[in-house]
């Protein structure tokens, strides 16, 4: 659906308009476009310790444009603050900030570039888990990266975006796979996330189709956020098996056939859909989406136990069940890929939805839950939160709620369901199972559950 108000603010009486008076300009987002050749197009400024010097091992492949600043250890040209090019993508790594005092090197380091950055900018934050320290005080000031990060994210114009990233010793060889999405268009509407890189045994072989000779199920899949998951998957190399319930088989049997995938109509709350759904994975499969889900809003007073009912079976119990029948069974192949698409109601909670908000944050348990099974066998499991994304159903929305939910965010828009499917197709890839039983926010840094 179009966003009128993001068209006029940045048309040119628009623009004047709305500085006049005070009102937000969110900017047009740059997303992924089909052809494109490099995670980054442009300048990617380097600086800090000594994950940084890892990128630089691999920077090449990103971008042809690389610069270093403030780091006397890297071998990228230097650029010059107010005289260097408009910067595309920063990467700062802080894992060497130990105390207190070594926290103005944010100051330092980011201060210079805020205005030299270009529209659509993507910064990364590189960070050690708090925990891992022995000196308490070290982990004090890794855990100050968290508020200077999400703060810093808010600060952002046109369209840039920032995310902490916390990485194990164990995992730094799962670091391309991670800029490769959040340095690059893919990760348009992820902002403010803090995510921790850890060990994983997998890696992707080909960056052009990083999930070919894979299978994935998406549930939901006939239309919307599921319909842009199962494009995705194929754009990356998946072979695609779409389900939905039978209703829906015409519009799922069209884009099985345009996606050279497979449909399956089942009731995924039926008695025996573990068994039907087994049944028709004789070869088993590598990536399982969870997207199905219904709403049945009502304020809890007025909720009915047909409206509390249905929502819970769809959206929770089914992706459970049907999780733990095609593991137990193996048709989840050893080093599987599991997301459940939960949502940010689910973890700030919204009012009329008692029952979609209580499914979604369970199915952010669900992946807290089954996380270190599934790494028994290298498989992975982990959620993704949208926030306010253009639907059909975020359409029905009455316009002033619809457009007070696309504002709520650092980036002042709502998200499109390519944002999703882009978060889904990252996490779905073999290294991917660094970020096992965590939760992706895919909400523009929302100010719900900010």
């Amino acid at each position: 659906m179009s966003d009128r108000y993001i068209n006029f603010a940045n048309s040119d009486i628009g623009r004047r308009l709305v500085g006049a008076v005070g009102l937000p300009t969110p900017a047009r987002l740059e997303r992924w476009q089909a052809g494109r050749l490099r995670p980054i197009e442009g300048p990617l400024l380097l600086g800090g310790g000594p994950l940084a010097a890892k990128v630089a091992e691999f920077a090449n492949r990103l971008t042809d444009q690389v610069y270093s600043f403030a780091s006397e250890d890297l071998s990228a040209t230097a650029w010059v603050p107010g005289l260097g090019t408009k910067l595309k993508a920063v990467l700062f790594d802080a894992s060497e900030i130990t105390d207190i005092d070594e926290l103005k090197r944010l100051r330092e380091f980011f201060q210079p570039l805020l205005r030299s950055l270009a529209p659509s900018a993507h910064v990364v934050i590189l960070g050690r888990a708090p925990q891992c320290f022995e000196d308490p005080l070290a982990g004090v000031a890794q855990r100050a990266l968290e508020g200077f990060s999400r703060s810093l994210a808010k600060e952002l114009r046109e369209g840039g975006t920032l995310q902490l990233l916390y990485v194990a010793e164990d995992a730094e060889d799962q670091l391309e796979g991670a800029l490769r999405f959040f340095l690059s268009p893919k990760s348009a509407f992820v902002s403010g996330q803090v995510l921790h890189l850890n060990a994983c045994a997998s890696r992707v072989q080909d960056w052009t189709r990083p999930l070919a000779g894979r299978k994935a199920l998406v549930t939901g899949a006939a239309r919307g956020i599921g319909a842009a998951i199962a494009e995705t998957l194929a754009r990356d190399g998946a072979e695609v098996v779409l389900l939905d319930v039978p209703p829906a088989k015409s519009d799922l049997e069209a884009l099985a056939a345009r996606l050279g995938g497979r449909a399956l109509t089942l009731d995924i709350c039926a008695e025996d859909a573990a068994a039907q759904l087994i049944a028709a994975l004789p070869d088993g499969i590598d990536i399982v989406v969870h997207n199905a889900g219904i709403t049945r809003d009502k304020t809890l007073a007025n909720m009915t136990p047909e409206f509390w009912d249905s929502v819970l079976a769809v959206n929770l119990k089914a992706p459970q069940l049907l999780t733990q029948a095609l593991f137990d069974s193996h048709t989840l192949q050893d080093n599987g890929r599991v997301i459940l698409l939960a949502s940010i109601s689910g973890i700030a909670g919204n009012r009329g939805q008692s029952n979609y908000a209580a499914s979604k944050a369970g199915l952010i348990g669900l992946a807290q839950a089954w996380a270190p099974k599934m790494a028994e066998r290298g498989a992975s499991i982990a959620a993704v939160a949208p926030g306010f994304i253009e639907t059909r159903m975020t359409a029905a929305i009455p316009f002033a709620m619809r457009e007070a939910g696309r504002r709520m965010s650092s980036l002042g828009q709502g998200g499109l369901p390519q944002d999703v499917a882009e978060a889904v197709a990252w996490l779905s890839q073999p290294g991917s199972g660094a970020v096992n039983g965590q939760v992706l926010r895919v909400c523009g840094q929302a100010v719900m559950g900010a």
